[in-house]
């Protein structure tokens, strides 16, 4: 006996093998669009490994993985999307990505720094619906702060007649010279500072990796140079295209901890080609060439 029932505009049919096909009658009817809202970080870039879509009925896993970088992308919290029939797979592709932290991580290095993360979750059902949610990784007390100080920092350190390289080179020199490496987090000794976020490295001074990193994100995307972040297994970086070449760029290993505890300032990692990082034969910096494609 099949049993169909409809609940607050929902459909449950008891019947395997048929359960989808009412989804796609009940919840998503031909023709139906699904919008998503942008907010004011949102950037309308695309690179190799993602793209910005519209198209939310998936049809493969590629399609899956745009959509989740267009929710990250689109700074929404909660999002729902729903598995076509006509992908076979789509809810096992959902689970596979949803438990997939590392290829999340990758996906979230090509959004603005105050739209992604800290949290993403997904809960879908047999009918097909997938709903993700997401806990940023700023609030917006640390957005407004941060943005008070990058204001600052530009007013006073940026002149109109600056090549971008001096410009980056600029920001690369200030972070650095006004940034602890917090070695007790790297550790895992003592979390005193946030120093994985731009707001340890530029407001409390202190920053691991995702520090230096978000940091220099926030002020390559206010000079509107194309860029995004690029992850080893333990290690994140920046990535930036400069005259049409891609190039690496890497704060962190630009500041040193010495045995004597002086502050240094190096270049080593400044702008150099993927070539190059590789010439340096540092095990922190090999990354998955099949996603961040632009720095092959």
């Amino acid at each position: 006996m099949v049993v169909l029932l409809v609940i607050g505009g929902v459909c449950f049919l008891y019947r395997d093998g048929i359960v989808r096909t009412i989804v796609d009658t009940c919840f998503s009817p031909k023709g139906e669009t699904i919008e998503i809202a942008y907010n004011d970080y949102f950037q309308e870039k695309e690179y190799a490994f993602v793209q910005t879509t519209d198209q939310f009925k998936p049809q493969n896993q590629q399609d899956l993985i745009n959509i989740y970088y267009t929710i990250l992308n689109s700074g929404v919290d909660q999002f729902t999307f729903y598995c076509p029939t006509s992908y076979a797979t789509c809810l096992d592709d959902v689970n596979r990505i949803s438990e997939d932290q590392t290829l999340l991580s990758s996906v979230n290095n090509f959004v603005a720094v105050y739209n992604g993360f800290q949290n993403i979750e997904t809960e879908f059902d047999t009918l097909g619906r997938v709903q993700v949610s997401v806990t940023r990784n700023y609030t917006d007390y640390e957005i407004a702060e941060l943005e008070k100080v990058v204001d600052q920092i530009i007013q006073e350190n940026i002149t109109d007649d600056m090549t971008m390289e001096t410009k980056i080179k600029t920001i690369h020199d200030y972070i650095i010279n006004h940034t602890v490496y917090d070695k007790n987090r790297s550790d895992k000794k003592v979390k005193k500072y946030q120093s994985d976020t731009a707001y340890g490295a530029l407001i409390e001074h202190y920053a691991i990796c995702g520090g230096y990193s978000d940091s220099m994100k926030l002020f390559l995307d206010r000079f509107g140079v194309e860029n995004y972040k690029v992850a080893s297994e333990n290690h994140i970086w920046n990535l930036v295209k400069l005259d049409d070449e891609w190039l690496h760029l890497d704060l962190t290993w630009d500041d040193p901890i010495t045995n004597t505890g002086q502050d240094v300032l190096e270049y080593d990692y400044f702008l150099i080609t993927t070539e190059e990082l590789f010439a340096l034969n540092t095990d922190q910096h090999f990354f998955d060439t099949t996603i961040y494609m632009e720095a092959k």
